[in-house]
């Protein structure tokens, strides 16, 4: 299963969507497109899940795809 996530850059001013925590493939302005481009991400690649996480890198949200 694939993982991607979403977490806050180091000074919380962009989010940056990660494959499987180790290639960060682009940085967005804002948490809600962050989100969604890792949502297309991971249906295209399938079995998949998404974990967006919060300033201090907990997991707030997980999705399954």
């Amino acid at each position: 299963m694939k993982e991607f996530s979403v977490a806050p850059n180091k000074d919380v001013t962009g989010w940056i969507v990660k494959i499987e925590d180790i290639a960060p493939t682009d940085e967005y302005d804002e948490r809600d497109t962050a989100v969604e481009k890792a949502k297309e991400l991971a249906q295209e690649n399938k079995p998949s899940r998404v974990l967006v996480l919060d300033q201090n890198h907990e997991i707030e949200e997980e999705i399954k795809y």
